[in-house]
């Protein structure tokens, strides 16, 4: 089997680890950030400028690649990796948040979810089998299986109905998953019921799968409400596979999800606030489109090595931003992205150096004062 989860090393203090994951497209050092590509792309920056970031591995998006340009389009290609021009990992999820994320326009059944295209309302469906021939014609190193993410706040009632209904629709992806160079993985839900949250989690390690992430987060519940259902269910996932925190990427929730044990990670937040003029530092987000900025000539955040910040002032992507100036989203977009995969590198090596809690307390004092 191509995939290997290595456990490097566990803090004392804490659950946080490092580790290796063995991919055919090279290992990813954990914890990891994974920048998202939804269409095949992240947006503003090339392949080359990813790597050049430090990007391990990128997330695409099933339901998206689905419906433009086509999973078939891509297969002819010789796959995402090629279709894209990128070398290293790939994950893609398996759409069903962006199908559940519908509303009206999408009808849930035993068998599937039938949905009415965002792009041009044509209906499609989406069974557990159809979402793997998609992920398997798309070749991605990582793909996931097809679950129901339970909304925030639902019932108990609802929170059951669709932790049963991903555990019937994880083994009917396990069993049409063809490719043995993908690792298939398995979602926890449950809501924020611990006892649906460990009833998930024995149903679906139950199926020996190469990984496990944690769903049904960040949904709109209240941080404190996300790190209660991390300290309950993180520990119940195997030592020995990675754990992927599905949908998270503010810094604090990075430090204090590694802090819980959590391997892997995925956000759109980076690159889309980046879009909207704002940054983040190790001080807390600074929304550079502010009038404040027009005469501010420091780099976006004086203790960052970004090309960005390396060459550029707060002044003159303001002045970017607001002439409406591809180059401003990039060079925001590249910051943000080099500050997340940056901060889990300085905490990949405090883990490693054994002040991991320090680490921690230092990024805390600082942290929202600006």
């Amino acid at each position: 089997m191509p995939f290997h989860f290595e456990l490097i090393k566990e803090c004392k203090d804490t659950k946080a680890r490092v580790g290796k994951f063995y991919t055919p497209h090279g290992i990813i050092e954990t914890p990891v950030f994974m920048p998202v590509g939804t269409q095949a792309t992240v947006k503003t920056l090339s392949p080359e400028e990813l790597k050049t970031l430090g990007a391990q591995i990128i997330l695409s998006n099933t339901y998206h690649l689905y419906l433009r340009p086509g999973h078939e389009l891509i297969k002819d290609a010789g796959g995402l990796h090629k279709f894209m021009n990128w070398d290293r990992p790939i994950l893609t999820d398996s759409g069903g948040f962006q199908v559940f994320s519908l509303g009206d326009l999408r009808t849930i059944k035993e068998d599937g979810v039938e949905f009415r295209s965002h792009i041009d309302g044509s209906k499609h469906f989406f069974s557990p089998e159809k979402v793997m021939e998609i992920e398997n014609a798309l070749g991605a190193d990582i793909i996931m299986a097809f679950d129901e993410c339970a909304p925030y706040p639902c019932s108990y009632e609802y929170a059951l109905s669709a932790l049963k209904r991903t555990t019937r629709w994880a083994e009917r992806c396990k069993i049409a998953h063809k490719r043995d160079d993908q690792a298939l993985f398995g979602i926890i839900q449950g809501s924020t019921f611990q006892e649906l949250r460990e009833q998930s989690v024995k149903e679906i390690i139950s199926l020996d799968l190469p990984g496990y992430a944690i769903g049904g987060l960040s949904v709109g519940e209240p941080k404190e409400i996300m790190y209660e259902v991390l300290d309950y269910t993180t520990p119940l996932l195997p030592r020995e596979k990675p754990r992927y925190l599905m949908g998270v990427g503010s810094p604090d929730n990075v430090v204090d999800g590694i802090f819980r044990g959590v391997d892997m990670f995925d956000c759109v937040l980076p690159t889309r606030i980046a879009r909207n003029g704002t940054v983040m530092t190790k001080r807390g987000k600074l929304v550079i489109r502010n009038a404040n900025f027009a005469r501010d000539f420091q780099p976006l955040d004086p203790e960052c090595s970004c090309y960005t910040c390396q060459n550029y002032s707060r002044a003159y992507i303001r002045h970017l931003i607001k002439a409406n100036e591809i180059l401003g989203i990039r060079l925001t977009t590249i910051h943000n992205l080099h500050f997340l995969i940056n901060l889990v590198k300085e905490i990949r090596e405090a883990i490693l150096k054994d002040r991991f809690l320090e680490f921690r307390e230092e990024f805390y004092a600082h942290y929202g004062e600006v």
